[in-house]
């Protein structure tokens, strides 16, 4: 596991935004388990779960209500409470003089707040005049991470995606939801969604709020987030945003056509030596490609299945699965302040 550099006596206060989420639970695991160097970590959310207790490390701490008063001497901000909150809070915390750090859609395609990938654009978290740094959605950040490496080389033309999307990328009420309505089902009785728009229940939905066009919201973010990370709105990006009954873990099929022609042995090299991909490199076979099951509690952007395309030449095709709460977002949220610091 990679730690972050220390800076000899030099410790942060790090809060947290939307502790008691299903993120912001999972960033206070990753900021212990990485060690990151913290003199006081502030938990932070709503009137509602203030005063509930949470464990970092060995110690127990209370979880304080958010306020415009709760980032003094703050040095990293830590947002996963929605883009609400982001929206009236982020501001608060960055005059305060923390870094934020934000998980929501809130600021993404702001065009003064750098949208950050560690792996793919780090540079851009050092230009951030409002003093926020977006978190890229789930499904996006590890399209991106298995995408550069091979961007780099022969340029992305056009990307066609189609996602499997878990549950928990949804909260942790979608979860109870998923689990609740398998029982009702298995007990021969109809499921009542309590969070989902209908049977979430062995089958699968596009659950997300309606966009432009007849896509949703978060096929739209696919598309443009890809572009601003990447730095070229010239690549086009045709999505398919599916939710599927898995508890964690997000899996993508992926078509890439460039600009100059690649093959699947090539991608293969470029993907073994990538930063945060693990190459799943063998011939198919039944249940031998990258599994949520396998990367749920996991780091790094599992990439397997890379094969030459059957009908496009110099085009590959791929499977990708990650961790959505942690590589998907709290991790990667670690990973900026890590490099920032």
């Amino acid at each position: 596991m990679t730690h972050p550099a220390k800076h000899p006596g030099k410790s942060f206060v790090v809060a947290v935004v939307g502790a008691t989420g299903a993120v912001g639970r999972e960033m206070m695991r990753t900021l212990d388990q990485r060690r990151f160097p913290i003199s006081r970590v502030v938990p932070l959310a709503s009137k509602r779960s203030a005063g509930k207790v949470l464990e970092f490390g060995a110690s127990e701490i209370v979880v304080a209500e958010l306020g415009p008063q709760s980032f003094a001497g703050v040095d990293f901000a830590l947002f996963s409470a929605g883009a609400s909150v982001s929206r009236e809070f982020a501001p608060i915390a960055a005059k305060a003089g923390a870094i934020v750090i934000d998980n929501s859609s809130a600021w993404r395609m702001d065009p003064q707040v750098p949208l950050v990938v560690p792996e793919v654009n780090m540079g851009a978290a050092n230009i951030r005049p409002k003093g926020i740094i977006a978190n890229p959605n789930c499904s996006t950040i590890q399209m991106v991470v298995a995408l550069k490496p091979l961007h780099d080389v022969s340029r992305i033309k056009h990307i066609v995606v189609s996602t499997y999307q878990a549950t928990s990328g949804k909260g942790h009420a979608a979860v109870e939801d998923l689990l609740a309505q398998a029982r009702a089902v298995l007990d021969g009785k109809l499921p009542a969604p309590s969070v989902f728009p209908g049977q979430m229940a062995f089958n699968v939905m596009s659950d997300w709020k309606a966009g432009e066009m007849d896509y949703s919201e978060e096929e739209h973010k696919m598309v443009n987030e890809t572009r601003k990370i990447m730095g070229d709105d010239s690549i086009g990006v045709s999505p398919t945003t599916v939710r599927v009954p898995v508890l964690n873990g997000h899996a993508e099929s992926i078509f890439v056509e460039f600009h100059e022609p690649m093959t699947a042995e090539r991608a293969k090299g470029l993907l073994r030596a990538a930063e945060g991909v693990v190459l799943v490199d063998q011939a198919y076979a039944p249940g031998k490609h990258p599994q949520p099951v396998h990367a749920s509690g996991t780091d790094p952007v599992y990439v397997g299945r890379v094969r030459d395309d059957l009908a496009v030449k110099g085009a590959i095709n791929m499977f990708v699965v990650a961790d959505n709460l942690r590589k998907g977002a709290a991790l990667n949220a670690v990973q900026i302040a890590e490099r920032l610091i």
